[in-house]
């Protein structure tokens, strides 16, 4: 009996130890994930350039799902999606320094950085034509090394195996454990070299790099209990599987990692985008989401990572002659749905960029009620038109309301409004005793007006607040629910509920107001074609254009006419500033093309048309674009150009440079005080 207690015992301790290491995804988790990457995003990706934002990021993102980081054998300038190299992380992204880098950065600021680890398939080197000659890596004095033995027996249907008998090459006797795919040699789990391989290399990810969790790329392609080991070995505190399918097929997956690893709700992402794609915003109500309570035998949200938009189903542009499976429309009150709802929500990186204010305050809101991915929700309201939930977190209940027709949404009495935006409402019951100010934390041009909020039972509650950073008392300055104060210099606002003569339930934003120094650009001389374009004022104020021309079934117009998607941003410079915000910027054309091109496309460098990107617009020689024109000849004007305008008869570029005489060179110039275009 002694001997089978202490087995007991011994059982029990190991099981606790096993919760611990693997939990999956933490119960009760109010934390939220951004992807910080979409197709292409080359750019906005650079380890340095998510690492420059750290501190805003940090603010808002619990968890950054960064992409695929060893190095893929590509060129500099081209994102890798297919691994190479497990032990090599010097890719496109930046060196191996700077990733190290990146993640202790965050780490210190309380984010975790997620890897992409994608290990159903493995592109090989490739030299002479082979198919399966891996690289032999050495790490911690062990050499690693896949082998034609390692790829499944049936991979690419069969090619794989018909190429490797006519080279004398034997593959592995197992098929495939799960769908193939073709992109590259589908990997053979059962292999114990494989699985050797990829448990140190997850184990490198996380205990020598610092990766704080895994998202797993095509997780249908081999036994879900393999997900569960990898994670084991590494002992990965977060873990999410791409399996998309049914909710019942993916809480299968879930239950057959033995619950060590989440997964994306992808029915989740499907309502959402047939309800707006549709115009019909009752299908929110589809009751087969994973974070559904009432799904199968038990609750699957703390396992479910919700989203809306990812680089897989992203519009790519329709240059490229594919369209996944894109939102059309309303990415801002998707996000709003998101954000409100149960799981861990994952914002898209292209969404946060184009609707950043809003993506704050909805997350803002989140955080202050205390939404976790377990919280439980109640629908209210399911028309065509218009959708509302109730969701209950630790520290209130938000009502979100979605669609055309948000705004003539008629609420409770116990209930009050904190934010609106286009096609969405939130609001807070008066039972959550909070304080809540409209606008986020971050950098604005110019002063703001600030909404601020009370939501309490007291009916005469007030808002006290300070903008010098110290905690408001009874004697600070004080508004009732609903009041506007402006703010026109860079302030740390502080608002407390004030209640019964007692101050509580302190918030603070972080005000910075005044433009951000901008260097200007003057296109160098010796174009053959140019055009302007007004970017949303939106848009990062150190992101660059791009811009793709081109003539249909011809000639392209990148540099070097080398075709690489999202298009030229070498030659595209910013030349002022519109009295709206927007940076205005000229493309300029350098190449041998004798013929114009016949159409013309801006974006910031991801794709998704009507975001961050236009569509595809008849070009112009020295016409002029924004996100919204279309025409073959855009009129639009310079005035809102801001600069001082000197009027001592020289001719000055938008950057300084002082001419005597007019110059030959076209673009836009200052003389006696007037901007004028040399055409």
């Amino acid at each position: 009996m002694k001997k089978f207690y202490s087995i007991l015992i011994a059982l029990a301790i190991s099981i606790s130890a096993f919760a611990q290491t693997s939990p999956g995804w933490s119960a009760q988790y109010k934390g939220v994930l951004l992807q910080g990457f979409s197709w292409d995003s080359y750019a906005d990706t650079q380890w340095t350039k998510l690492e420059s934002q750290a501190d805003e990021l940090s603010q808002y993102f619990n968890l950054i799902w960064v992409p695929q980081s060893g190095n893929c054998n590509t060129t500099s300038n081209v994102m890798g999606y297919m691994p190479v190299y497990y032990f090599n992380q010097n890719s496109s992204f930046g060196t191996e320094a700077e990733l190290r880098s990146m993640i202790n950065t965050f780490k210190s600021k309380g984010t975790g950085i997620m890897a992409d680890v994608v290990v159903n398939h493995r592109n090989n080197l490739g030299v002479n034509g082979s198919w399966v000659d891996y690289p032999a890596e050495t790490y911690n004095g062990v050499t690693y090394q896949m082998t034609p033995q390692d790829i499944t027996n049936n991979d690419d249907g069969g090619s794989t195996r018909n190429w490797a008998t006519t080279n004398g090459i034997t593959l592995s006797a197992n098929n495939d454990e799960g769908e193939d795919w073709n992109g590259c040699r589908d990997l053979d789990h059962k292999s114990l070299n494989v699985q050797n391989i990829i448990k140190a290399y997850t184990k490198y990810l996380v205990q020598d790099l610092g990766y704080t969790g895994f998202r797993y790329d095509m997780v249908k392609g081999f036994n879900a209990n393999h997900v569960g080991d990898y994670n084991d070995a590494a002992g990965v505190q977060y873990s999410v599987g791409e399996y998309w399918s049914s909710a019942s097929d993916i809480s299968n997956w879930i239950t057959n990692t033995n619950y060590r690893s989440g997964a994306f709700d992808f029915q989740f992402r499907y309502a959402v985008r047939d309800a707006i794609n549709n115009n019909n915003w009752a299908l929110l109500g589809n009751n087969q989401y994973l974070v559904n309570n009432n799904f199968s035998s038990g609750s699957f949200k703390r396992y479910a990572v919700t989203f809306v938009e990812n680089h897989d189903m992203q519009d790519r542009g329709t240059t490229q002659g594919y369209t996944p499976d894109p939102i059309l429309k309303d990415t801002l009150a998707a996000n709003a749905f998101l954000l409100a709802m149960p799981g861990t929500p994952c914002v898209f990186l292209p969404h946060w960029k184009a609707c950043k204010q809003d993506i704050k305050l909805m997350i803002d809101a989140r955080k202050a009620v205390g939404i976790s991915n377990t919280s439980v929700y109640t629908q209210l309201l399911s028309l065509s038109q218009r959708y509302a939930v109730k969701v209950t977190g630790d520290n209130g209940e938000l009502v979100a309301v979605v669609g055309p027709l948000a705004s003539g949404y008629t609420p409770s009495s116990d209930v009050v409004e904190i934010i609106n935006g286009y096609h969405y409402r939130y609001f807070v019951t008066k039972a959550s005793e909070m304080v809540f100010a409209d606008k986020a934390s971050g950098r604005y041009d110019t002063g703001i007006i600030v909404k601020l909020t009370a939501a309490s039972n007291d009916a005469n509650a007030q808002v006290v607040y300070t903008l010098d950073g110290t905690t408001p008392t009874v004697n600070s300055s004080k508004v009732a629910s609903g009041s506007l104060i402006p703010v026109n210099a860079t302030s740390k606002l502080t608002l407390g509920l004030l209640s019964n003569g007692t101050v509580t339930k302190i918030v603070t934003r972080d005000y910075t107001i005044g433009p951000v120094s901008i260097n200007y650009e003057t296109p160098p001389q010796g174009y053959t074609y140019h055009a302007y374009f007004i970017a949303p004022s939106t848009w990062d104020i150190d992101t660059r254009v791009y811009a793709w021309a081109w003539i249909d079934k011809g000639a392209n117009y990148t540099p070097d006419n080398n075709a690489t998607w999202p298009g030229d941003k070498v030659h595209v410079y910013r030349i002022g500033k519109t009295s709206t915000g927007g940076y205005v910027w000229e493309w300029c054309y350098y190449g041998t093309q004798t013929v114009p091109p016949a159409y013309i496309i801006f974006n910031n460098g991801n794709s998704g048309v009507g975001t961050n990107q236009t569509a595809n617009m008849v070009f112009t020689n020295g016409g002029w674009y924004n996100m919204n024109s279309t025409s073959s000849n855009p009129t639009l004007d310079i005035q809102g150009v801001s600069r001082n305008a000197p009027t001592d008869n020289l001719w000055y570029t938008i950057t300084g440079i002082a001419f005597k005489q007019q110059p030959k060179q076209k673009g836009i110039y200052i003389h006696n005080g007037k901007k004028m275009i040399i055409r």
